[in-house]
Formats: structure tokens, C-alpha cells, sequence
């Protein structure tokens, strides 16, 4: 215990004075929180701009009430058509409509082409409206919005919040084993410490345990600033929470063994590191939806531990559905994975360097 609780002051004081890991658990996420909050936070949200031209004299006004229902946020007046593609060429207006008393014509910036798809369904919506007024008509069936789940996840931005806590906790385990261990090592600190009666269970337990405290403060402290900030909702099972964030740690400690027992250099490790978490980052669904992937990659997501960690994070945050059963297999597969790859790192990493 006197062993563990030496080694325990040593690398909580090692971690503090490492001012790149600090910066990279405490405020890399908050970073990316405020870049995707003030950027994307209100995506889910749309707001149109519409430019507007009556060319009718008067003579067959356009009902602009029906602009103001089909869900555009602004209609601006414009004298002609060439001061309309003019306006919507430069971005004044989202896009544009002008009516001649006979039809309905949308002109569409062609440079936008993810907006353009939401302003092309709001156009479908005005000339529906327009066609049932010109009728007399009603809609027969009403049309509600129900959403399935929990209320928090009809926000965007809460699906994401969860996923970059998600990738902050793989950063860290990774590196924890694979860049800490691994410049240990190049360093001969650790050749200097195996020499005295120091089991490497200890060594491990007090890097897992630091790194622990550390993870669990920086998820903490992300979820915080987000509902300060952002005024985001989560519905947080506290219990639930620990574990994921313990279980996942110490999981993703386990796969960080892999990358130390091939590459020796901490340099070279931490690159490693980082084009994994790159990858999975990108194919986890953290930032860009798993459903707008081709097959293929929504397929080979499926194996990628990050996918499932997030999607744990999103469900004990209360911003995703999942089965109790699911969440649990996750928890246990991290934790085998710690189980299974921890005595091999006590093993083969954790030992004096052959010259």
C-alpha cells in the first residue's frame, strides 16, 4: 500500500506538471464545444431568409401569410428579378421567389448545397399551401411532430456534446499507456523504478487511478460548460455515468497496450495514437451522422470502440434511447478489454529495457 500510495504521489505529480496533457483533457473538449456550439448549435433550428418579388401589378397579390406559416424566418421585399439573383447569388437572401400572377419560381443559390436541400422542402411546403388557398381547400389531415425518446434529443448539439466528451476519454486512455509508459521507458525512469521492490500492478493501478480522477474531473467540467453556455438539457443517471466513464477509461487504457507493446518511441507512439483516434473519430458518428455514411462505412463503424462509447455517453446523459441490456454488454466488453490486455501490459511493457 506505502508502494502504491508513493507511486500515486509521484505520477499525479507528473500529470500536473505536463502541461500539454492538461490542456488536452481539460480544455481541447471546451475548445470544441464552443467552435461547434456558436457555429452549429442552432442547426437543427433552420432560419430562412427569402427574397420576395411581386410582379403581378397588384393585380393577383400573393398571400404573404402563407410565407409567414411555411416556416421562413424573414421575407424581404425585392424590386426585380435581377436585383433577386443578385441578392441570392450574394448570400443577402437564402433564396428567392418571385411570383407573375401564374406560377411560383424558387431560385436556389447553386454554391449552397447543404442549405439548399431544407429551403427546397420549405418550397414544397409554400407551393402546397398556395395550391390548397388557390383550391379553397384544407388540409383533410393535420400533421404532427412527435418525437420518440427523450426530450433532449431533439436538440443537435446534445447528440454531439456526449460524443466529444466520448473522444476526450479515448484521447486520454491511449496516451496514458502509449505516450506515458512509452517515454517512461525512453527514459529509463521506468528501468530505474523496477529495480526496487515495486510491483508493476502498482505502477499500473496508480497511472489508472490518476488518470481516472483526471477523466472523470474533465467530463465534469465539459458537461458543465455546455449547459451554462449553451443552456443545453441533459438527464444524467449519475450511477450509470461512473461506471461508463471508469469502465471506458481503463478499456481504452487496455487498447493504448497495443500501441506500446509495437512502437517503442513515445513520438512515434503518440502518433499512432493520434491517426487512430482520427479515424475513429471521424467514423464514430461524433461530428458527421453514422446515417449519412455510405454502407460500407456505417458497417465498419460497428467495430470501432468509439461508436459504442458515445453512443453509452448519449444514453446515460439522457440524450439517446438504448436497451439496458446493450449498455451493459458495452460496459463489459471495455471492461474485458482492461482485464484481458492489463496483465499483458503488466508483462511486457511494464519491464526493464534490453539495450
Amino acid at each position: 500500500m506505502k508502494i502504491y500510495l508513493a507511486l500515486l504521489r509521484s505520477e499525479t505529480a507528473i500529470m500536473i506538471r505536463d502541461k500539454l496533457t492538461i490542456f488536452f483533457t481539460f480544455l481541447f473538449p471546451i475548445i470544441f464545444i464552443f467552435i461547434f456550439g456558436f457555429l452549429m448549435g442552432d442547426i437543427d433550428q433552420p432560419t430562412a431568409r427569402l427574397g420576395f418579388v411581386d410582379e403581378t401589378s397588384a393585380s393577383a397579390p400573393f398571400p404573404i401569410d402563407i410565407l409567414e406559416a411555411s416556416g421562413v424566418a424573414e421575407v424581404v421585399d425585392v424590386a426585380d428579378r435581377q436585383a433577386l439573383e443578385t441578392s441570392v447569388r450574394d448570400r443577402n437572401a437564402d433564396f428567392g421567389l418571385i411570383w407573375d400572377g401564374r406560377a411560383l419560381e424558387f431560385l436556389y443559390n447553386p454554391s449552397a448545397v447543404q442549405e439548399n436541400y431544407a429551403y427546397q422542402q420549405i418550397a414544397a411546403g409554400i407551393t402546397d399551401a398556395f395550391n390548397l388557398r388557390a383550391q379553397n381547400l384544407k388540409a383533410i389531415l393535420p400533421i404532427e411532430k412527435v418525437h420518440v425518446g427523450t426530450e433532449a434529443s431533439t436538440r443537435w448539439f446534445n447528440q454531439m456534446v456526449p460524443g466529444i466528451i466520448a473522444f476526450s476519454i479515448l484521447s486520454s486512455g491511449l496516451f496514458a499507456v502509449s505516450g506515458h509508459l512509452t517515454a517512461m521507458k525512453q527514459r529509463r525512469t521506468l528501468d530505474r523504478l523496477l529495480v526496487t521492490p515495486m510491483p508493476p500492478v502498482s505502477l499500473l493501478a496508480a497511472v489508472a487511478t490518476v488518470r481516472l480522477v483526471i477523466v472523470y474531473a474533465s467530463t465534469l467540467i465539459t458537461l458543465l460548460a455546455s449547459i451554462a453556455i449553451f443552456d443545453l438539457a441533459f438527464s444524467i443517471d449519475w450511477f450509470e455515468y461512473t461506471i461508463l466513464v471508469v469502465s471506458s477509461t481503463l478499456g481504452m487504457m487496455g487498447l493504448g497496450t497495443i500501441i506500446a507493446l509495437v512502437v517503442r518511441r513515445p513520438s512515434s507512439a503518440g502518433n499512432v495514437a493520434n491517426v487512430l483516434a482520427m479515424v475513429m473519430m471521424f467514423l464514430s458518428g461524433i461530428y458527421f451522422p453514422i446515417e449519412l455514411m455510405p454502407r460500407f462505412l456505417r458497417d465498419f463503424s460497428l467495430v470501432l470502440p468509439l461508436r459504442h462509447l458515445a453512443d453509452g455517453m448519449r444514453y446515460v446523459t439522457g440524450v439517446s434511447d438504448m436497451s439496458p441490456l446493450h449498455f451493459w454488454m458495452i460496459i463489459l466488453v471495455l471492461l474485458a478489454a482492461a482485464l484481458v490486455l492489463f496483465p499483458v501490459l503488466a508483462r511486457y511493457v511494464v519491464r526493464p529495457e534490453r539495450s
